[in-house]
């Protein structure tokens, strides 16, 4: 698989860029992000992710690992494949498609163009579980909790539903519990108030 390139850049179009490695022309789709990192007549480097079909091969080009790592995640969802994926990271930057998840703001996710609500919808499901804590409460600008718990009061029948609900969208206890508590704080009643504000970035 061709994972990486480095060369010059040829040329580009709207979706596509063209880099000269060692005499041979590799065209992949670019990434937002890739996009704004490269020029032409200048040497760029491409993380690159290559789908192989029977009509042929295509190559998708990104800024860095970490956004590659979200497109692998993003196309695992039924229904998107890699065209689209490009066209979402097109739009969004990575930590931004990560914000997105996170606040579960599926009219934003909508706007992506050839991007269906239900499908923005199936998107936002699937990949709260898949997307860690770490990088959807950094993409919501929060610090991640420290792995170690710390001592706690103990909980309430509904904040252990609580938190339980939030343990299965990937978040650790402790973030869990911390963000129950912060829930708490900022006026959340039920149970739903509590996950609807952690997975609003809120807490």
């Amino acid at each position: 698989m061709i994972a990486y390139l480095r060369g010059k850049v040829l040329t580009t179009t709207a979706e596509t860029a063209i880099l000269d490695v060692n005499g041979v022309g590799y065209e992949a789709y670019c990434s937002g992000g890739a996009f704004r990192k490269i020029a032409v007549g200048q040497v760029a480097e491409l993380y690159t992710y290559l789908q192989v079909k029977e009509d042929g091969m295509t190559l998708f080009g990104f800024e860095s690992v970490k956004e590659k790592e979200m497109f692998l995640k993003l196309i695992t969802v039924s229904g998107v494949g890699p065209k689209m994926g490009i066209t979402v990271l097109a739009t969004f930057s990575a930590d931004e498609f990560a914000e997105v998840v996170a606040t579960a703001d599926v009219k934003r996710l909508s706007s992506v163009k050839g991007l269906g609500k239900k499908t923005a919808e199936k998107i936002v499901l699937e990949l709260h579980g898949k997307i860690s804590a770490a990088e959807i409460m950094s993409a919501s600008g929060d610090a991640v909790a420290e792995t170690v718990e710390k001592p706690i009061h103990k909980l309430s029948a509904a904040d252990e539903e609580a938190v339980s609900a939030l343990m299965g969208l990937g978040f650790t206890r402790a973030e869990s519990t911390q963000a129950v508590k912060k829930a708490r704080d900022l006026g959340a009643v039920s149970v739903e108030e509590v996950i609807m504000k952690a997975l609003q970035g809120g807490v």
